[in-house]
Order: structure tokens, then sequence, then C-alpha cells
């Protein structure tokens, strides 16, 4: 069996669903509230930020800070797919994608900037649906009252 062949096996094996590769990076989500990388117990997740000043939204309001994402990268060389920093992640920024394809020639090559992360994306898969009679999570029932006011 050639090396070419035993790739093809692999990427035409059906994967479990739900089943653990790469973590992807959805950058829209991501506050830079550093719990992921404060809980990764390997040390993989390297974040870099810096404040901004948001002029306040009406006269005579506060200005605010926030947060911006100047770097976010993953050592996949030291990471051990535990999967902390996803569940830890508070506004579902981390999510796995099925991606086995990613060697590199020397260890700096297991390094993967936020690009690379958020090309991962597409890959994700959509979570199962609800069980049926099960009920809508809290936050969609919060959302569907908001957006009919007055209304159960």
């Amino acid at each position: 069996m050639s090396l070419e062949h035993a790739l093809e096996v692999v990427r035409q094996a059906s994967l479990p669903p739900r089943s653990r590769g790469v973590i992807a990076l959805l950058e829209e989500n991501c506050t830079v509230c550093m719990l992921c990388a404060r809980e990764c117990p390997d040390w993989c997740v390297h974040i870099e930020s810096h404040q901004e000043v948001v002029p306040a939204p009406q006269h005579g309001g506060r200005p605010r800070t926030r947060n911006v994402l100047d770097r976010f990268a993953i050592d996949f060389g030291l990471c051990m797919y535990c999967g902390i920093c996803i569940e830890v992640c508070p506004f579902d920024a981390l999510f796995w994608a099925p991606q086995y394809e990613y060697a590199a020639a020397s260890t700096d090559g297991l390094v993967h900037e936020r690009e690379q992360l958020r090309a991962w994306m597409w890959a994700v898969p959509v979570p199962p649906p609800l069980a049926a009679g099960a009920e809508p999570p809290a936050e969609v029932v919060a959302a569907v009252r908001a957006e009919r006011p007055g209304q159960p």
C-alpha cells in the first residue's frame, strides 16, 4: 500500500459526528477575555490584544473601552487536544473542526494564526437538532419574547 493510497483511505473514511480535529476560531464572538489561554494546561493558546475607546452612544454618556483582538494563535505542537479551551469559552468563539491534514515540516509550522483558525470554521459541523419534544434553549425563548413584546 502506497502512502498516497493510505492518505486517500483516511480522507474517505467517515468520521464520527462531532469528532475532534483542530480548533477553529469565530473571531466575531471573541471578546479577548483570555479564559481559553488561562485554562489551557499546555499554554498553547497565544492571545495579544489592545484596548480601544468607544465613544458614548448618547450625548453626555461615558466613553467605554473594549478589547480588540490583535493575535490569536494555537501551537498544535504543544496542544494535547483536551478541549478545555472550547468548553470554557463563554461566547462560543472556539469550535472543533474535523480537519486532520495540517502537518508541517517543522514545529514552527504547527503554530496556526487566527487567519488559519478562521479558515477552518467552514468545516465545523452544524449542531444536531434538539430531540423531539425538547424545550428550546432559554436564549431562543428570550429572543422570541423580545421580538414579540406583550405576547406569551
